[in-house]
């Protein structure tokens, strides 16, 4: 739930003059509603906020559950955001180094061009164009049996922790394939817990303190896009150790 009441508060402080949006977001999997998105836009063009809206996982959403860019919410959404998106996580081909910024205001678009060519990351990858047509033209098939496969993975995970780790809590995965964890009631410390994890359980999760100190308190982030094999031998090594830190 977005606390609307805070969100305004935010955007109605003079220092604020963007809004980073992830939608659909990282780490918590949550994709945003129309309805959402157009009371954040209204309250964003009530007090002159821009929005740049980072949709980079758009295509991977869960059954049940529909991706809604922002700048086709409505022409006002269109108006006062910068888009960035990109192939790269859903197919797999970040190598290719392609991605996307969609804007419709030309004084923006002039000085976007400006940045990236000041910062020399304007260069394109000769192999992207045609890679990033490929997989937004001929590739809808295979993205669909993905996400099919990613929340087949989702489930299975939801499983294991219901039957093995029971007072974690797992957040409802609605579109990324990066699952949101609690497990407060097993351990306080997630950043010491992620480091056990690495050094004795030798499975590398990402603790939710890198994704605020106070809201990611107590959460950890778990990348389920792999073999569900893998996943579950990755998910009995964080319950063993789990188990054998709470244990001392």
């Amino acid at each position: 739930m977005v606390d609307w009441k805070d969100f305004e508060q935010r955007c109605a402080d003079e220092k604020t003059t963007v809004f980073l949006l992830c939608n659909p977001h990282n780490p918590t999997g949550r994709v945003w509603s129309k309805e959402e998105l157009e009371r954040m836009n209204t309250i964003c063009m009530k007090y002159g906020v821009k929005v740049i809206s980072d949709e980079i996982h758009g295509e991977l959403i869960m059954p049940g559950y529909r991706f809604q860019p922002f700048a086709s919410v409505n022409e006002g959404c269109r108006q006062n955001s910068v888009i960035l998106n990109s192939p790269s996580k859903s197919f797999n081909i970040a190598g290719l180094q392609t991605a996307n910024i969609i804007c419709s205001q030309p004084e923006w678009r002039r000085r976007i061009d400006r940045a990236i060519n000041i910062n020399e990351v304007c260069d394109l990858n000769p192999f992207g164009p045609v890679s990033l047509k490929a997989a937004y033209n001929e590739s809808e098939d295979w993205i669909d049996e993905l996400n099919l496969y990613l929340w087949n993975n989702y489930q299975a995970l939801c499983q294991f922790f219901k039957k093995e780790l029971p007072l974690c809590q797992v957040t409802k995965l609605e579109g990324t394939y990066l699952v949101w964890v609690d497990v407060t009631y097993y351990y306080n410390n997630v950043e010491e817990l992620c480091n056990h994890l690495l050094t004795d359980g030798k499975v590398w999760v990402n603790p939710g303190t890198m994704y605020g100190s106070e809201s990611g308190k107590g959460y950890i982030r778990i990348n389920i896009a792999c073999p569900q094999s893998r996943m579950m031998e990755g998910l009995e090594r964080i319950k063993k150790t789990i188990n054998h830190e709470t244990k001392k």
